[in-house]
């Protein structure tokens, strides 16, 4: 829980190439002083830190390091970011050409015997500037290695950089040694590894300026969430309105959106209505009615009425901008899958490094002649093939796209832990009011009797009930505006505490309230018992209307399923899970409620504090629990639960309270959540397998345990370019999460 005087902070790191790289920068960030937490994520080259330190300090750690960082703040700080990842986008692509253009060339005068042989003049002096076309590739396409090596060395690691910088810089340096004393190697002369040392250059910059054009489509949610922002706003200033620039809008502004408009912040319409199109938020297709009263969210379109509303939230403080973090910071969590490549990835450029020099010393002790070639074309192969980079793009590169996918379909996951667990839910608790129900009283059934008609006894309960707030009223008002009838005026209200109210309306006492109020005032029931019971075993609330002693009629209330709550549970129970619903209201209105919409085990009568308890009983006999509830009244549910559930507008607290919220309130979301979860679970696993298998299988071979059996080596060309497209075929993995439909 972060505390009052902790900020969080988001760093750009320039510099990374690799895990490795991932691992030293979160050591780096984690020992300064006053930091609570810190995330690096490799994929999207940003750090996210939490405590009480200055954004300074942290740059400057990191600089420490041997890496490059800036401070991300605002949209525009996320512009540049953009731009300069473009812009190195664009460097990397040129240079891959000219060093792929000029390593084809040096292949041709290498392998063609165009050049004179090295026992001449003019055969070193051919060579020798082959030798430094090669260093041009090597300073040109490869600079980038050789500085990130020397950082590494200079800070006591190794990352990618050492591996290539090491392997094609001795791949250049025998080669040129050889060159300018081509007798002391005797018969090894005319082995030369200048084309080798150029093309895994070229190689390896084509393979990073694919991984990066790929990458760069992973975050495309955050794009497109950043992209609903409105520059402007039309304010309502001195009577007139006037088109001001989005910050310099206050809370309390009255501000004039016209139809196609984007609304620019969050606030209440005060006078128009319209319809919304909140899709890009909720994931709801359908536009929402809007009218006075109700709550608009900035960056969803007005379709088409024009209307004023008063700003409340502004900034960093509108539901889209707290969106738009939320997803950062849970692309930016590790879930529990990937903190095995972590480790693994803290120890494996040094491995790679042990392996090189193992395999050198076996070429040397128990190879054939010619040792010497033998020993450097296996240990360059060796130090080339490893890849960390796909070891540590396996996990957040898919993190990244599944939270992106889930935000699209109107579900903010809030950490990766809440990704993965998601999954591997077994049971899953509802709550009821608010989330299997609509959660407001409606008028559901009207009957009159003694000869009033529908119109008469709603407008009466109308009159009766003007001056209340109770929500039962509410909905009783609200059925008498649908129905036309307009409230009659009542004398000498008395409200009687616990059982209704009672006036006089045309010369006789009306009673408006329940069963007890009626007998304690001599009504007679009659028909109405039996009307009483049918209707609350179908869960309705009755309230009886009398006039002048008699029934009048009555009235049912209750709180109508969601229109999709019966489908999304019985999706939920196909799909293996073991479906509660939990309540505080009596047992027949939760019986009603669970048979309508197919749930076989219900507990009713749970006080809200007992909740959490139930969910510890559930967790008790090995179920792995999912809680979904309003994210208010039910925190201590959630928060108990090893996968909490909000439902929520996205306008208020929900947003905070769970580890997922679900922005269109439909029960559908948490079987999109479990979707989700599980592809982009098996995403992620897709991605390690696929890296350990591939440096399980390809270090061995490049080391040459083949040779004894097939006289077969690989050659450090060869490695390179499995080395290049080992991490372009991990994000292009990562990027088929984009196209998943829940």
């Amino acid at each position: 829980m972060k505390t009052a005087s902790e900020t969080t902070h988001r760093l750009h790191i320039k510099d990374m190439s690799c895990a490795g790289c991932v691992d030293t920068v979160q050591r780096t960030l984690s020992s300064v002083s006053g930091v609570k937490s810190a995330e690096v994520n490799f994929a999207d080259k940003t750090a996210t830190v939490t405590g009480e330190v200055s954004p300074d300090t942290l740059v400057s750690a990191v600089g420490g390091a041997g890496y490059t960082a800036s401070v991300l703040k605002g949209e525009d700080s996320e512009s540049e970011k953009e731009s300069e990842e473009a812009e190195l986008y664009r460097d990397l692509l040129k240079r891959t050409i000219i060093s792929g253009v000029l390593a084809a060339f040096i292949v041709v005068v290498s392998m063609t015997g165009i050049l004179p042989a090295l026992d001449t003049a003019a055969g070193r002096l051919s060579w020798g500037a082959v030798s430094l076309l090669t260093l041009f590739v090597l300073i040109y396409g490869g600079g980038r290695f050789f500085k990130g090596a020397l950082k590494s060395f200079r800070n006591h690691s190794a990352n990618m950089d050492t591996l290539v910088a090491i392997g094609t810089g001795v791949a250049w340096a025998y080669s040129t040694f050889v060159v300018l004393f081509p007798g002391a190697v005797g018969d090894l002369a005319g082995h030369l590894y200048f084309e080798t040392a150029a093309i895994i250059i070229a190689l390896i910059d084509l393979g990073g300026a694919l991984e990066m054009r790929a990458r760069g489509k992973t975050s495309e949610a955050i794009k497109r969430l950043i992209g609903l922002k409105p520059r402007t706003a039309r304010v309502v200033r001195g009577g007139a309105e006037t088109d001001v620039p989005i910050s310099e809008v206050v809370p309390g502004d009255v501000v004039r959106v016209r139809p196609g408009e984007k609304i620019p912040v969050d606030g209440v319409i005060t006078d128009g209505s319209s319809q919304v199109d909140e899709s890009m938020l909720t994931g709801e297709p359908m536009p929402a009615e809007k009218g006075a009263g109700d709550e608009v969210v900035g960056g969803t379109i007005n379709k088409s009425g024009s209307f004023l509303f008063r700003a409340t939230r502004v900034g960093e403080e509108t539901a889209l901008a707290r969106i738009i973090e939320m997803v950062r910071k849970a692309q930016n969590s590790k879930p529990a899958i990937g903190r095995l490549a972590d480790r693994v990835s803290g120890i494996f450029v040094p491995s790679v490094l042990l392996a090189a020099v193992f395999t050198l010393l076996a070429w040397f002790n128990f190879g054939p002649e010619p040792r010497l070639t033998y020993m450097l074309v296996t240990a360059i192969a060796v130090l080339i093939i490893a890849c960390p980079c796909a070891l540590g793009l396996a996990t957040p590169i898919s993190v990244m796209v599944g939270v992106g996918k889930a935000a699209e379909h109107g579900v903010l996951i809030r950490n990766g832990d809440a990704l993965q667990q998601a999954g591997r839910l077994t049971a899953i608790v509802l709550d009821k009011t608010g989330t299997i129900t609509q959660g407001r009283p409606v008028v559901t059934a009207v009957e009159p009797l003694g000869g009033t008609s529908e119109e008469d006894v709603l407008s009466l309960a109308a009159g009766l009930e003007a001056g209340s707030e109770h929500p039962l009223a509410e909905a009783v008002l609200e059925a008498a505006k649908i129905k036309g009838g307009a409230p009659r005026e009542v004398t000498s209200f008395e409200a009687v505490s616990g059982h209704g109210v009672k006036a006089v309306y045309d010369g006789k006492t009306v009673l408006l309230g329940n069963r007890k109020l009626m007998v304690d005032n001599g009504v007679t029931l009659g028909e109405g018992e039996a009307r009483l019971e049918e209707l609350s075993r179908t869960g309705k609330t009755v309230v009886f209307l009398a006039s002048g002693g008699a029934l009048a009629g009555l009235i049912g209330i209750s709180d109508p399923l969601k229109p999709d709550s019966k489908e999304a549970v019985e999706r939920l129970k196909k799909m293996g899970l073991k479906v509660i619903m939990l309540t505080g209201d009596n047992r027949v209105t939760a019986g009603a409620v669970a048979k309508e919409t197919g749930i076989d085990e219900f507990i009713a009568e749970v006080l809200p504090d007992g909740k959490s308890d139930e969910i510890s009983k559930l967790r008790a006999n090995g179920e792995i629990v999912g809680m979904v509830g309003d994210g208010i009244n039910d925190a201590p549910a959630l928060a108990g639960a090893d996968v909490g559930f909000a439902i929520g507008s996205g306008t208020d607290v929900a947003i905070e309270s769970a580890d997922i919220t679900l922005m269109r309130g439909s029960l559908h979301g948490v079987a999109d959540a479990i979707k989700i979860s599980n592809a982009t679970v098996r995403n992620i696993k897709e991605n390690l397998f696929g890296a350990f298998a591939y440096n399980t299988l390809a270090i061995p071979v490049a080391a040459g345990v083949l040779f004894p059996f097939t006289g077969m080596l690989l050659d450090p060309i060869i490695a390179g370019a499995a080395m290049a497209l080992s991490s372009f075929t991990v994000v292009t993995n990562a990027n088929r999460l984009r196209w998943f439909k829940p």
